[in-house]
């Protein structure tokens, strides 16, 4: 039985993460500052220097991600090929060598966007020392965000995200469960029965 009161409840809106606020302030900053400094080396060394050194970044940057792929076609064509001589045993010994195949494409893909910004961070990306040592801090951040998450499997991850996001749709009414005919000692028959 319903009223005619409607008490409608709406769920509380989800708090907005960090990189959801400041990513788009931050690529917006990073926009205007490479459009500055790129009309700043317009205005000192012309026009033809900045067409120059745009199409060079990207030269340089393709040269980079292409051979970062060839990289990591050759060391994934090794890896199987070893699997399938030793039976299937997976060695350790060839993950440190191809530790930087991520960065080298990253500082690729930098490389070749527009901009004096992204072509620095690029080359840094690019030193063997940096890609090392960024290796190992994403290493360390993903194994704590693993232990941080816990044991659980993903029905786990399904149910933690219906209920932090919900779809905010709302269905007033009521549920009415009907008992069994011998009370509610007896099991319940969890199918439906057959009869029509």
């Amino acid at each position: 039985m319903t009223t005619g009161a409607s008490t409608t409840t709406y769920p509380a809106r989800p708090r907005r993460s960090r990189l959801r606020t400041f990513l788009p302030l931050g690529i917006a900053a990073w926009l205007v500052l490479e459009i500055w400094l790129l009309t700043v080396v317009a205005g000192a060394a012309g026009g033809l220097a900045v067409i120059v050194l745009l199409v060079a970044g990207f030269l340089a940057g393709s040269a980079v991600v292409k051979r970062a792929g060839r990289r990591a076609f050759r060391s994934l064509t090794e890896t199987l090929q070893q699997q399938q001589a030793d039976g299937g045993a997976a060695s350790g010994a060839e993950a440190g060598k191809n530790e930087g195949n991520g960065f080298l494409m990253l500082g690729g893909l930098l490389l070749m966007l527009p901009g004096i910004v992204s072509d620095v961070v690029g080359l840094v990306l690019l030193v063997p020392p940096v890609q090392k040592a960024l290796g190992r801090y994403t290493e360390r951040t993903f194994e704590r965000k693993l232990r941080e998450a816990g044991a659980g499997g993903l029905g786990d991850a399904y149910t933690q995200a219906r209920i932090h996001r919900p779809d905010g749709k709302v269905v007033p009414g009521e549920v009415i469960r009907d008992e069994a005919p011998g009370g509610a000692d007896e099991p319940r028959d969890a199918r439906p029965p057959l009869g029509y």
